[in-house]
């Protein structure tokens, strides 16, 4: 993975947060604008279907820069910090077995790779938003992989700039690229489906003098 920045990079870490108290709104409501939801990664809580608004009004911006026919699928959203926690340390531990004699600071960088960890996670600041391209009907789009495929599933191909795949995902990756990134998001490139804005990955990226969002509280729960 020469020159991507892992979310294990103390850089990441490093970058202050100035939060700007943006609320978290729900896609599943009027708030939504439009935008398709998958339930593939839906809890309890409803806390997959829920931005901070202006990461919201950001993808709704990039949603019409798409072509006629052409949507985003939102697969998840803010993430409980528990449930992060709990993300990570499953696939850790899968890293461990499988590089048995590896460094705990080995783990943690093989493991951000797919699962960031919950300190710095981007999904926890409601900046981050998995999602996929689908046609006007809900059918998804070829993207070379399924949304949070792991490196080990996928032969890599999770990787954005991944070689190997078809022509037409590498069309559909780009496409989204273009949209997404003239809306304001970076892309983690380990993951072709993960985007976020305001979050300290971004700050990095972008050499902004801090992230917009801190870890956010989980939504309540609707009646």
């Amino acid at each position: 993975m020469t020159d991507i920045i892992t979310l294990s990079d103390p850089r990441v870490a490093g970058v202050a947060q100035d939060e700007c108290g943006e609320p978290l709104v729900d896609l599943r409501g009027s708030a939504g604008a439009g935008l398709r939801l998958d339930r593939r990664q839906a809890d309890d809580q409803g806390s997959y279907a829920h931005l901070r608004s202006g990461v919201l009004r950001r993808l709704v911006r990039a949603q019409r820069l798409l072509p006629a026919g052409v949507r985003f699928l939102v697969v998840e959203g803010y993430r409980p910090p528990e449930l992060q926690r709990r993300y990570f340390e499953q696939y850790a531990a899968t890293m461990r077995r499988t590089h048995p004699g590896a460094s705990p600071e080995r783990i943690r960088e093989l493991a951000s790779a797919y699962i960031s960890p919950p300190e710095v996670a981007p999904h926890v600041s409601g900046g981050a938003v998995d999602l996929t391209l689908c046609d006007r009907d809900g059918r998804e789009l070829p993207l070379g992989t399924e949304v949070n495929a792991t490196p080990e599933e996928s032969a890599g191909a999770c990787r954005t700039a991944a070689p190997g795949i078809t022509a037409e995902a590498r069309a559909n990756r780009s496409l989204m690229a273009r949209a997404l990134t003239s809306s304001g998001f970076v892309n983690y490139p380990t993951e072709w489906w993960h985007w976020s804005y305001g979050d300290r990955y971004w700050a990095l990226l972008v050499d902004a003098p801090a992230a917009r969002y801190g870890p956010a509280a989980p939504p309540r729960p609707t009646a």
